[in-house]
């Protein structure tokens, strides 16, 4: 998968340049973030695209030296199901 990295920002687009999913995560403070949105479109359902792009931001955080509040329900669910990662994920 080859996943497109910007600045709090990580996406996928189709062979047409089409934005396909993406999760977005703004800065907070220097070295915490809020995961805000989570994007997959129906035609990539089903195939574990979210789960990858929250795995690409936790190396993000990790090579970051970042922490992460998550407002996006998909990405509060996944570090719930993945407690391997609390350490990365702070509470409100």
């Amino acid at each position: 998968m080859d996943f497109i990295y910007e600045e709090n920002r990580i996406w996928l687009k189709d062979i047409n340049g089409n934005l396909v999913a993406e999760v977005t995560f703004p800065n907070v403070s220097a070295d915490v973030v809020t995961i805000n949105h989570t994007f997959v479109d129906d035609s990539l359902r089903g195939q574990g695209i979210a789960g990858k792009l929250l795995e690409a931001v936790v190396d993000t955080l990790k090579t970051e030296n970042k922490k992460a509040y998550s407002t996006c329900s998909y990405a509060s669910t996944w570090f719930k199901k993945h407690p391997e990662y609390d350490y990365l994920h702070l509470e409100y």
